[in-house]
Formats: C-alpha cells, sequence, structure tokens
C-alpha cells in the first residue's frame, strides 16, 4: 500500500499536492462551519437514570432555554436604573418566543441584599426551533444590555455556546498564530534552510484542515463540545510537524547515498513510512479507548482525534513525497561532520543507562512515582464559570454573581420525577426534603425540585442525589439534573475504565509485537509509558485540583479536574509516547539487521533517533503551550498534561530508562514463543533493507 501511494505521489506529484490543495480549502471553508455549532455542555450518557428522566420531562414537561443577565455597580434601587431595568423586562416579555421573565424588584432572591446588584432571568418557550430561539435570545440580550449601568452581563443557553464558539476561533485563531512562527523558527535552526522548514507546516496546514473537516462531519449528528475544536487542532497540527519532521530527516540521509530525488523518496517511505503508519496506528488504537465509554461526546471525540490522526498520517506519506519530489532537489543532504560523532550526546546517555541499568531503574522508576502520587486524590467534576477565561461574558456574570449574592445563587436544582404508583410514604419523604418544591405534570407524576446548598456540583449536591436514590428504594422514582448526571458519569466511568484500559493495552501490544516480533519490549514499552503517563496526570491534579503555581498559568485551583479531561490526557498522552518508542525501535532494529550486537543496537538506536525525539517533543510543547493561552481550564489541564507527559517521555523515559531497561532484558528483549514468532515471520511488519551508515556522519537533526 505505501510503495503503490508512493509510486502515485512521484508519479503524478502535482495532481497530489492539488487534490490537498483542494482539501485545504474545503477544510478551511466547509469546515470552519463547525465554529457556529459549539456546544458548553458534555452530553449525557444514553441510558442512564438523569438522562432518560430528563427525556421524559421533555416529553410531558418541555421548557425552553433560560439565559440570565445580570445588572450591577450601582444602586440599583436608584429611579434612573429601576424605570431601565423595568422598560428592558416589560420589552423583552414583547419579544416573540418569549415565555417569562420575571420582575427582578418583586421576586425573592433576584436583588442583591447589598443593593447593587440585580438577576433578570429570560426563560424561552419550549418547541422553538433553532433560528427562533437564537433570534429571540439575540433580541432579548440586546435589549437588556441598553440598560446603562457600569455592569451589564447576559449569558446561558443558547447564547453562552454561541459566546464560547467565538472564543474558540479566536483562541485557536491565537494558537496558530503563536505556534506556527516559532515551530517555524526551530525548524529553520534544525534543518538550517527554509524549504526543509517550510514542509512540515505545510504538512501542519493539512492536520488544522482534517481537524476542522472531522469536528464539523461529527456535528451533523452529535453536539460538539466547545474544547474539541482546540483539542483535535492541537493534535493535528502537532503530530503533522513529528511525522513530516521524521521524515524529512531520513529524506536528507538518503540524499547521502543517491542523487536520485524520486529513488531518495522512495527509499525514504520504505525506510519511514511504515514506522509513520505504524506511529498512525498506535495513536489511533490509544484512542479506542475512548468508545468503550457509552458517553457521546468521548465517542465522538476519539473518533475526530483518530480521523486528524489519519489525515495527518497521508499527508506524511502522500503530500511530502509529492512535495519532495517537486522541490526536494534543492534541500541539500545530511552534511558530514568528521570531527565528531552523529548523536554523540544520546550515544553517552545510551551507553551510560546501559552501564549503570540498575542504578538508573532504581532511580528514575521511584522518582515518576513520586511524581504521580497526587493522582491519588484525583476527584473529577463538571465545573463551573470558574473554569473560563476571565474575559469571557459567563464568567463575568458568573464573578459579579458571588460578589453580591448568597453562596449557591442560580445553582441548577436537583429534579425527582415521582411516577404513578410510587409509595406514598416515599414520595412524602422525597417532598418533605428541606427546600423542596412540587408540582403536578400532565399524566399523573409529580416533580419535586431539590435546590441543594454549595456549588452544582459539590459533594452536598450529588451527596443529594445518592440519598433521594436510597430513599426511594425500587420505587419510579428517578433523578436528573447537573448532580445527578455527574454522578450517573462517574459511575459509567468507573464501570467501563477497566475495559477501556484492557481495550488499549491489548490493541497496543498487538502492534508492538508486529512491528518488533517480540513479546517482552511490548511489555516493557506499556510499563514505562504507564509511569509517565501517572506523573503526568499527577502534574495535573497538583496544578489545577490542588492549585499549586496554577496562578503562573492564569489559572486557579479549582478542587477538582474537568470531567473529560483525565480520559483525554491518558488516551492521547499514551499514543504520543508510543509514536516516540516506534521512532527509537525502527532505529534498533534497522541496527540490530545490519548485525550490531543488543547494546550496541540500543545505542546506535538512540544515537541515530535521540535528536529528532527530542525536536519532535520540543516542537509538540510548543504548539501545547501556544494552545494553552486560550486560558479554558480544561485546555490547560489536557495541554499541561500532554506536554509534561511529551518531555517527560523523550527524555527521561526514552533516554535512559528504555536503554537501561533494554540491557537489562539483553538479548531476551527480542525473544517471542516459538509460535508467536513464526506468526511474526509471515505476517509481522518488514521494511525495505536500509545501508549502512557513513562514518562518520551527522546532521543538524
Amino acid at each position: 500500500m505505501l510503495s503503490t501511494l508512493t509510486r502515485a505521489a512521484t508519479r503524478r506529484p502535482l495532481t497530489v499536492i492539488l487534490l490537498w490543495l483542494l482539501f485545504l480549502l474545503l477544510g478551511f471553508g466547509l469546515g470552519t462551519g463547525v465554529f457556529g455549532r459549539l456546544s458548553d455542555d458534555v452530553p449525557d450518557v444514553p441510558g442512564t437514570e438523569s438522562e432518560l428522566a430528563d427525556q421524559y420531562l421533555s416529553r410531558t414537561d418541555p421548557a425552553g432555554e433560560t439565559v440570565t443577565a445580570v445588572v450591577a455597580g450601582e444602586s440599583v434601587s436608584d429611579a434612573a436604573v429601576r424605570a431601565q431595568v423595568e422598560r428592558a423586562v416589560a420589552e423583552v416579555r414583547k419579544i416573540a418566543g418569549v415565555a417569562a421573565v420575571p420582575d427582578p424588584y418583586a421576586t425573592p432572591g433576584l436583588t442583591a441584599r447589598d443593593g447593587q446588584a440585580l438577576i433578570i432571568p429570560v426563560t424561552f418557550e419550549g418547541g422553538l426551533d433553532d433560528a427562533a430561539e437564537a433570534d429571540a435570545t439575540d433580541a432579548a440580550a440586546e435589549r437588556i444590555r441598553q440598560i446603562e449601568a457600569p455592569e451589564v452581563h447576559v449569558s446561558g443557553g443558547d447564547l453562552l455556546g454561541r459566546q464560547l464558539g467565538e472564543r474558540a476561533q479566536e483562541d485557536v485563531k491565537n494558537a496558530e498564530l503563536i505556534s506556527l512562527p516559532v515551530v517555524l523558527a526551530l525548524l529553520l535552526v534544525v534543518f538550517g534552510g527554509l524549504r526543509a522548514a517550510a514542509l512540515p507546516l505545510v504538512i501542519a496546514v493539512s492536520g488544522i484542515a482534517g481537524a476542522f473537516l472531522a469536528l464539523f462531519a461529527f456535528s451533523e449528528v452529535t453536539d460538539i463540545s466547545v474544547y474539541a475544536i482546540q483539542v483535535t487542532t492541537m493534535l493535528g497540527l502537532g503530530l503533522a510537524v513529528d511525522y513530516a519532521l521524521l521524515m524529512l530527516v531520513r529524506f536528507r540521509e538518503e540524499r547521502r547515498h543517491t542523487d536520485d530525488v524520486v529513488e531518495a523518496v522512495h527509499r525514504t517511505v520504505a525506510a519511514t513510512g511504515r514506522t509513520v503508519l505504524f506511529s498512525g496506528l498506535t495513536v489511533a488504537v490509544s484512542l479506542t479507548g475512548l468508545l468503550v465509554f457509552p458517553s457521546v461526546f468521548l465517542r465522538s471525540m476519539g473518533l475526530a482525534v483518530a480521523a486528524v490522526v489519519v489525515v495527518d498520517m497521508l499527508a506524511a506519506v502522500t503530500l511530502l513525497p509529492a512535495l519532495l519530489t517537486k522541490f526536494g532537489g534543492k534541500i541539500p543532504p545530511a552534511r558530514v561532520r568528521p570531527d565528531a560523532e552523529e548523536g554523540r550526546l544520546f550515544a553517552r546517555l545510551a551507553r551510560f543507562a546501559a552501564r549503570h541499568r540498575i542504578a538508573v531503574v532504581a532511580t528514575v522508576v521511584p522518582a515518576l512515582l513520586v511524581l504521580a502520587l497526587p493522582v491519588a486524590g484525583l476527584t473529577i467534576n463538571l465545573g463551573d464559570a470558574r473554569q473560563l477565561p476571565a474575559s469571557t461574558e459567563a464568567r463575568q456574570l458568573y464573578d459579579t454573581v458571588e460578589a453580591h449574592f448568597p453562596p449557591g445563587t442560580g445553582v441548577s436544582l436537583v429534579t425527582v420525577v415521582v411516577r404513578p404508583g410510587t409509595d406514598p410514604a416515599t414520595a412524602e419523604r422525597i417532598g418533605a426534603l428541606s427546600g423542596a418544591e412540587s408540582r403536578q405534570l400532565p399524566g399523573g407524576s409529580t416533580v419535586v425540585e431539590v435546590r441543594p446548598p454549595g456549588s452544582v456540583d459539590g459533594e452536598a449536591a450529588t451527596a443529594l442525589v445518592e440519598r433521594i436514590r436510597e430513599l426511594r428504594g425500587d420505587e419510579p422514582v428517578e433523578v436528573t439534573g447537573t448532580a445527578a448526571r455527574l454522578v450517573d458519569f462517574r459511575e459509567m466511568l468507573a464501570e467501563r475504565a477497566p475495559w477501556a484500559a484492557a481495550t488499549v493495552l491489548a490493541g497496543i501490544f498487538v502492534l508492538l509485537f508486529a512491528f518488533t516480533g517480540s513479546v517482552l519490549i511490548p511489555l516493557r514499552t506499556i510499563a514505562t509509558t504507564l509511569l509517565s503517563l501517572g506523573a503526568a496526570l499527577g502534574a495535573v491534579v497538583w496544578v489545577f485540583q490542588d492549585g499549586h503555581l496554577a496562578g503562573l498559568l492564569g489559572a486557579e485551583g479549582l478542587g477538582a479536574l474537568s470531567l473529560t479531561a483525565p480520559p483525554l490526557i491518558i488516551a492521547i498522552a499514551f499514543g504520543l509516547a508510543m509514536d516516540y518508542e516506534l521512532f527509537i525501535l525502527a532505529r534498533m532494529r534497522e541496527a540490530r539487521e545490519r548485525g550490531e550486537g543488543e547494546r550496541e543496537a540500543v545505542v546506535t538506536g538512540l544515537r541515530r533517533s535521540g535528536r529528532v525525539v527530542t525536536c519532535a517533543a520540543l516542537l509538540l510543547a510548543i504548539v501545547f503551550g501556544a494552545f494553552m493561552t486560550g486560558g479554558f481550564s480544561p485546555i490547560l489541564q489536557i495541554g499541561l498534561g500532554l506536554t509534561v507527559a511529551v518531555l517527560i517521555d523523550a527524555t527521561v523515559v526514552r533516554m535512559l530508562l528504555v536503554p537501561a531497561t533494554m540491557a537489562l532484558l539483553g538479548r531476551r528483549a527480542w525473544w517471542a514463543p516459538a509460535p508467536l514468532r513464526r506468526i511474526h515471520d509471515r505476517f509481522g511488519l518488514r521494511e525495505a533493507a536500509v545501508p549502512a551508515p557513513e562514518p562518520p556522519v551527522a546532521t543538524k537533526v
């Protein structure tokens, strides 16, 4: 397959380039339409109690969205301010699609005790189509913002999704403007020429277009989180640069052996294309763990990121060979540096780690375990507006309400649906809960709404959900609301996480066995990767949950991580770690096939791949850092987790722990039982023969 793709790319390079140009136009044209479809919600888990109860309420008691406005900054009882507010409320009530706007002066709890703020909730009619609801929301928000006061903020409902979508689009644009020039500058240092440095950016732009198109396609069938666009774009950009860097380094090496550019391209793909292919497959397999979870959000994220990985992989083995065919003749081969050995520093590290293997393992492993200790206290919550950047209107509204109103104001209710046939004593106990309010529904059901103390996803709220579920026993009573969805989501994660882990580990084992023919190398790789992953997740918990140094990143300690951050960090970081492992293993195997001894093959593998792995990790860290400038806490958490995982994995693990553990295993590292060896001999990966290097040689990479 790779040979076919390469022949097509080298025989008709202009055709391939034009096809990819069409893809780019489609991605940056049609694909960017996803920014108008982003949601601030993480969808419910299908089949859970909270989801089923919510669907029942939507059928029997349909209600529209609610947006909230806050007016603050001066005495709201002032006659001029009051007159403006009352006129605005009266006019908003007349807007088509608005169901109710309570009088903030006559409704208890809507005017602050200090008299410096008031809340105006606007509820829209149920059953409105998207266009009508958007028109009504915009008209209501525009009218309220005409109130002359120091602070007027409006957010919530459909308006919140659009506000966050606009902010996400701005953040992605800013991240690209920051990361692309910095990446180009680093690539110029790496390659020493503009032509070679620019090619990875072309592949990177293809990855971004792929991210937009993948999410746009998924937005046709499901809600897309505002955070999804940043995660997929971040990965699309980073992996594209990784793959292009690996291919270009090999191309410059092959140019030393032939003046024929097309031949050099074919040799590059034969030697490195399969590594890129397996690398992409390992990332995709790591993301299949997300498909085990019934959450639509996690599944769509897994599929979308996997789609982006496939785009990057295809661009690396089709578009890049076509570009090299047209322009590769102007890219000089790797230069010879007689006075120094290629990758001298990495060779020294590998020899040191192999020589002192027990000491290295005894030092590095406990150190990584210590970094992973905060994971023991990890907790996840839905979070509140504190997860948003301070400049967003939703965050400003939240801060204003927090400053002027009692704690818990605006917290979502715990909603209990008491179906017909429920034991009256059970219904009475639920209705007697503190602050409970009841109302009848068509069909005989009763809705009991209870406002929990504290935050929407705090311990009091989740404890209330669990208490009600204990009270009802086997009675036909269902609990829904934000806190109930959180409880159900946590239970879903706990139930499915072992299956997700087993799926990913089995898939990675099979791929690594196909790549190496060994059963011990996959086990060693999985163990060392889990160590770096644990250390990275521990850092995220320490910063964002416990609050240490969070201010340096423009965030604050929230007491918990974002609901979806840990599974995304684990899935993506595991795949990225496999990337670097494959880069190194490919070079080790080449050395063994040329007849080098076990330990020397390990040294050669690090010597010839160390610079590439280090540069790739640095480039990814730059990309992740650029996307962390947006200020969304979930993106900060995911960005920090991936950055720490990549840097630890590419340095401490791959440069020290890998050679140390390979030295401990010795010749047994490449062992497999006879039946599995025969399977690998028949079906395993085989690459084209690669000529021995010309000593002494060094590249700028």
